[in-house]
């Protein structure tokens, strides 16, 4: 009788529906990750720069996160930014995540909502675990997407800050 074959190589796919302009979103994630641990402190510390620039595909960036009560870190490089579709693309090179899984890479998209109003942020995890008692990544999806929250309610405050100022 022939063992059950489980494959260990995965994805995990979700969206969020923000208020923000798509390229202003993606301009967080793609250029300015180190404000992220100022407008999601319970999710994000910190994130550095530990080779490369900001902005920079092959840049290496490292995140010190609070998830699933723990604190973590993850070392990764900016592997695409792809300013016309608004993606951001980072694998994870050392870190937590590296536990659970032999490799590991995430990609966010922000999407223009059709009628005009808002943005859809695509997430899109592209794993492999290391055995097949280890869990899909779920719990990191839902991190992402309150992140995600955290990013459109100050692009929305900083947005209005500026129409007052305009006026």
């Amino acid at each position: 009788m022939a063992g059950v074959e489980v494959s260990l190589v995965g994805k995990l796919e979700g969206e969020v529906e923000i208020k923000s302009n798509a390229a202003d979103f993606h301009d967080v994630f793609s250029c300015r990750p180190h404000h992220i641990s100022n407008v999601s402190p319970d999710n994000i510390h910190n994130c550095a720069v530990h080779e490369g620039d900001w902005g920079v595909p092959g840049s290496t960036i490292v995140w010190d996160y609070f998830h699933d009560g723990k604190k973590r870190f993850a070392k990764e490089i900016v592997e695409a930014i792809d300013d016309e579709n608004n993606s951001t693309t980072f694998k994870v090179i050392e870190g937590d995540l590296l536990e659970d899984y032999k490799n590991f890479r995430a990609i966010v998209k922000a999407t223009p909502k059709k009628d005009g109003e808002g943005s859809i942020v695509h997430w899109s995890f592209e794993y492999e675990k290391l055995h097949e008692n280890i869990a899909d990544p779920t719990t990191l999806l839902e991190f992402e997407y309150a992140m995600s929250k955290d990013i459109d309610l100050h692009l929305q405050e900083a947005a209005a800050a500026a129409a007052q100022v305009a006026k």
